[in-house]
């Protein structure tokens, strides 16, 4: 943080618990504004999360298509899933949700980015990895997860995330720095 931003931090100076759930725990606190003021702050509170962009030694990558309940809709998505406590290895988990969603294993995986998901209600941070090396194996979803494995070319997979049709926000950022890296011959 540089000094002039100073001016722009909150000070927690109450907080509640809200909801405490499976997934989801929502607080509401109470913060100090800059200028002396108080304001209400509600928000998610998120052990954090893994993804991972397969890519097959062809140039196609793997995505997984699902039903995402709270949109209403049917999303191509780049595998994915919570660390299972805050401070599991986000490298574990990334590569449990690559086996358990597409049944791949990965000889490597690299770190591409972590990114916040939604800053204005959650904590959430999930860990973005590319996979090569790829050995097919079988699927094993948990209990109440329905997945679809979609092979595509990166390329289509770009054309995809440009027209608006994967607009998942891990995957779009996973899909274009995955191109961003193998345009500059980036060993991933």
């Amino acid at each position: 943080m540089e000094l002039q931003d100073k001016d722009l931090i909150e000070e927690k100076i109450g907080s509640e618990d809200i909801f405490d759930g499976t997934l989801l725990h929502v607080k509401r606190d109470t913060v100090k504004l800059p200028n002396g003021s108080e304001a209400t702050r509600e928000w998610i509170k998120h052990p954090g999360a893994s993804a991972v962009i397969p890519l097959l030694d062809d140039g196609q990558v793997i995505l997984v298509k699902q039903y995402r309940y709270p949109i209403g809709r049917i999303t191509l998505e780049i595998p994915a899933g919570k660390l299972d406590a805050p401070d599991e290895d986000p490298l574990l988990c990334a590569t449990r949700e690559l086996s358990e969603e597409t049944g791949y294993q990965a000889e490597n995986i690299t770190k591409l980015t972590t990114v916040a998901t939604t800053v204005g209600f959650s904590n959430e941070y999930i860990h973005i990895y590319a996979a090569t090396g790829l050995t097919a194996g079988k699927q094993h979803t948990d209990e109440d997860e329905f997945i679809n494995v979609v092979k595509m070319p990166l390329s289509k997979a770009v054309e995809l995330v440009l027209k608006g049709e994967i607009y998942d926000a891990k995957s779009v950022a996973a899909i274009l720095m995955l191109e961003r890296s193998q345009k500059e011959n980036v060993n991933v």
